[in-house]
């Protein structure tokens, strides 16, 4: 009796942790003003971003000096001339940026800033789409200044 107790007891725990793992998962955020914050200061840099053939300058001005950008197929750069150069050459007048619509999470780094966690598209505007454009990943830290919000970090996975 105890034997089939205890085999009834442990596939009820193995339904319930499949169960668990089956489940949707959905982020609320911690610190809800900080989190509309980050989400605002990622529309306004990516808004630059889209429109950086004319505002170049003012997306420039939103990374730190000390940038370090992750580029899963470009590398490490640790050169902020050389992220906007890249920018500049690679993206301005011929992609756009377009944030999936409820991806973005935000955490908060105590006496540092946030990280934003998300999913955007890429849209080349050079080219006829010959199909739905691939979904990647970011991850960008911002640090919160004494001269305002800066990106540092940033982790661009495709």
């Amino acid at each position: 009796m105890k034997r089939t107790t205890t085999v009834f007891m442990l596939l009820c725990i193995f339904c319930t942790q499949k169960l668990t793992a089956q489940q949707q998962y959905t982020y609320k955020p911690d610190d809800q003003k900080l989190y509309d914050t980050i989400v605002k200061l990622d529309s306004i840099f990516f808004s630059l971003y889209n429109n950086c053939a004319t505002q170049l300058q003012a997306y420039t001005d939103f990374y730190s000096d000390s940038i370090e950008f992750y580029h899963d197929k470009g590398g490490l750069s640790t050169s902020k001339q050389e992220v906007v150069d890249g920018t500049k050459k690679n993206i301005c007048g011929k992609v756009t940026r377009e944030l999936v619509k409820g991806s973005v999470e935000v955490y908060p780094i105590p006496g540092y800033g946030a990280v934003e966690i998300g999913l955007h598209l890429f849209h080349n505007n050079q080219e006829k789409q010959t199909g739905p454009p691939k979904v990647s990943k970011f991850i960008i830290f911002w640090h919160n200044t004494d001269k305002g919000w800066k990106i540092t970090k940033v982790v661009s996975l495709h």
